[in-house]
């Protein structure tokens, strides 16, 4: 009987332990903790720390509270004008309603990951047939994401997560037709380069003609002040010389130097014969001189 008493107690102990260590659980920082009574969620515990629980009867699930990555397998799209594309996405989602989370997907990140597949799948698809393929090529990066999160996340809601953003890792053409693809591309960029070395070019011309205009201006002004100037400085060599002779003595002085100025000029070269009149100003010179007879 003793015996069967003290197995008794230690069943009890036994039971008390277990009892103690299921009724405590840990929720990190980064997890949500869903409490479940007879299959329904009796609270959501959201901040971290030691909690207890009814041992037995009640359980808990644990769901992720931080960011979580899906990458997505790359897909085939149709872009507006027909052309094909090979789209490959990853998609940042987390839970933003534990119990929606818990009650959809039954607390499931596998089964999340699925349902964000398909939502991107169907947001690319739908963004980019409403799109040409030179748009598609010009809206990549942080404008094509902005549209194709927008577009996932439309219905994530009814499953208590929220998509994040969903980027486009690579977006590259079948094999078939990436080549034709490339000669256009680098044919259109040839003919953008061609316009602007045009317009080059022409700017070009229109400032040489500007600047031979402004050389032409400036040398008939230069020109125009040159003539001012000699025409002033003759007009003061005038005004002088008809000070400087303004009597008979010096107005005859004046008229022996210009002749004799003259008959030196007149001279110059080889021999040279000077046939004057007698009542020439020179003859009266050299007449006078006794120079001739």
């Amino acid at each position: 009987m003793k015996k069967f008493v003290k197995v008794l107690i230690c069943l009890v102990i036994l039971a008390a332990i277990v009892g103690v260590f299921g009724a405590v659980y840990t929720v990190k920082e980064n997890q949500y903790a869903a409490v479940m009574q007879f299959g329904k969620i009796v609270r959501v515990d959201e901040t971290a720390g030691l909690k207890i629980k009814i041992p037995f009867i009640q359980t808990v699930t644990f769901i992720p509270k931080s960011i979580q990555i899906n990458d997505t397998a790359a897909s085939d799209v149709i872009t507006e004008d027909k052309k094909s594309m090979i789209a490959d996405n990853y998609t940042l989602w987390k839970v933003t309603d534990p119990i929606k989370f818990a009650q959809t997907l039954s607390a499931s990140t596998a089964m999340a990951n699925d349902r964000t597949s398909v939502a991107t799948y169907n947001a690319t698809k739908n963004i980019i047939s409403s799109m040409t393929q030179d748009e598609v090529i010009a809206a990549r990066g942080e404008k094509l994401t902005t549209l194709i999160t927008e577009d996932a996340n439309r219905n994530m809601g009814n499953y208590g997560i929220e998509i994040v953003k969903t980027e486009i890792k690579s977006l590259d053409l079948p094999e078939d037709n990436k080549e034709a693809v490339y000669e256009r591309m680098i044919s259109e960029r040839n003919n953008i380069a061609a316009s602007y070395t045009a317009e080059g070019k022409a700017e070009a011309q229109k400032i040489r003609n500007e600047t031979d205009r402004q050389v032409i201006v400036m040398k008939a002004e230069a020109e125009k002040q040159a003539d001012v100037l000699v025409a002033e400085g003759e007009q003061a060599y005038m005004q002088k010389m008809a000070e400087a002779y303004n009597d008979p003595d010096k107005a005859n002085f004046y008229a022996f130097l210009r002749s004799l100025d003259a008959l030196k000029t007149s001279l110059l070269g080889g021999n040279k014969t000077v046939i004057l009149d007698k009542e020439s100003e020179l003859a009266k010179i050299l007449y006078g001189a006794g120079l001739v007879s």
